[in-house]
């Protein structure tokens, strides 16, 4: 099981396992939110028209936890504080004790919404390993650096995931995960090395544009812990 992620609030209780033994069950599914567009310093997102959160999140910030979504389909728009414009809507069904991802993504008036499902119930919480997935939220008009993610010498995903890319969580022994995105010449753009915990799940992200003088826009290499899987 996923132990709890996040407080979804006083609206919602969302089991993360055993349902069996719950004695209360409000239906809600949990979304957590990203702003990863260089030229958007404070977004909110609304969830069919009512918002997420109640102040902004800001370039490189999330929602901080999953918060509660009542189950069915629903438009998540992107809009900007700046003006309350908005930049990106995205579709999708939502189902009761699941969890999802969105990312914003893009600049100049060219975003998208990137939304995903958290697939935590297809992770072994026995197999004393952690998880890492990462997002390519890099926006390059020239084409996309080549982005390596390595673990024990080992590449653990494709290194050509196209602009917008979510991959899927990859079960890795604890310990150091090098993080590179390259460029065209010898020199990487960004490189990091994490380290990472038995059980514990991480989604790295990969944020900012390459031809950025401004060295908050340039890129980086920044991760957040969805969670911590736990024996019943």
């Amino acid at each position: 099981m996923i132990a709890a992620l996040a407080g979804l609030g006083l609206t919602f209780f969302l089991t993360a396992c055993n349902k069996e033994k719950a004695t209360t069950h409000n239906p809600a599914a949990g979304l957590m939110a990203f702003n990863l567009a260089p030229d958007q310093s404070a977004v909110g997102f609304t969830v069919s028209g009512n918002n997420l959160t109640s102040s902004p999140i800001m370039y490189q910030n999330y929602t901080g936890s999953y918060l509660g979504v009542f189950p069915g389909s629903h438009d998540v728009t992107s809009f900007s504080y700046n003006g309350n414009t908005q930049l990106a809507t995205v579709s999708g069904a939502f189902n009761d004790s699941a969890y999802y991802s969105v990312f914003l993504v893009g600049t100049n008036g060219a975003y998208r919404n990137v939304l995903v499902q958290d697939h935590f119930d297809s992770l072994s919480d026995t197999s004393n390993l952690a998880y890492v997935r990462y997002v390519n939220g890099i926006v390059d008009s020239t084409g996309q650096p080549g982005i390596t993610v390595t673990a024990g010498g080992s590449s653990l995903f494709d290194s050509t995931a196209s602009f917008g890319t979510v991959t899927g969580f990859k079960g890795i022994a604890p310990g150091d995960v090098a993080v590179t995105v390259n460029s065209e010449s010898a020199t990487p753009l960004a490189n990091r090395t994490i380290t990472v915990e038995k059980g514990k799940i991480y989604t790295i992200l990969l944020v900012g544009e390459p031809a950025a003088t401004d060295t908050t826009r340039s890129v980086q290499i920044k991760y957040i812990t969805n969670g911590q899987l736990t024996t019943p």
